[in-house]
């Protein structure tokens, strides 16, 4: 008997199921003070536009960034992670292979609150998945050129489970420091 596997079907399950399973509830209730809260001092953040060389973006809101990146690599809130996956891991990759509207750290309209922090999430999250579901086996298997630069040879389809893993590994952060705040939190007005 012999099987055919649906690629699609298991590069999707791979990030479906580490978010429907483990990260979607851990989100739910993310307050403003969890989103901008630095348990360390000089943490890159997002925060109100203060005419810092070191901000990026549009709007009232703006994320700490440079490029390169100091070393050692500064520590992150949940916010700049949420702003990191957003953005850099979301909406570049939905411009650039799903037809999405053109997205930077430089251009984008960082959200001030949690609420509208998640939203942005849902989404860029809807739009990927969206896309890679329409890729196909051919697709797939298809270099993705120099819209990735320095992967150029690599297939579709290692974008995908790279896209994922960067999902998976920046979103548990987040669960990870939500529950820093609250023992932290809990431990200070105990």
């Amino acid at each position: 008997m012999t099987s055919t596997l649906d690629w699609n079907r298991a590069l999707r399950e791979q990030w479906e199921f580490h978010w429907n399973h483990q990260v979607r509830d851990r989100l739910a209730g993310l307050t403003d003070d969890e989103y901008t809260w630095s348990p360390v001092p000089e943490a890159w953040n997002v925060r109100p536009r203060d005419g810092s060389a070191l901000q990026f973006g549009t709007g009232e809101h703006l994320i700490d960034f440079a490029f390169p990146t100091p070393s050692p690599e500064p520590f992150t809130t949940i916010a700049w992670r949420l702003g990191h996956v957003i953005v850099g891991v979301l909406a570049v990759r939905n411009a650039t292979h799903f037809g999405g509207p053109a997205a930077s750290y430089q251009d984008w309209a960082y959200a001030g609150t949690a609420k509208a922090a998640l939203a942005q999430l849902d989404t860029e999250l809807d739009a990927w998945l969206t896309g890679v579901r329409g890729l196909d086996e051919t697709a797939l298997a298809t270099p993705v050129g120099p819209k990735e630069p320095g992967h150029g040879d690599a297939p579709m389809a290692e974008l995908v489970l790279h896209i994922h893993r960067e999902l998976i590994h920046h979103l548990s952060e987040v669960c990870l420091l939500r529950d820093l705040y609250l023992h932290t939190r809990r431990g200070a007005t105990a």
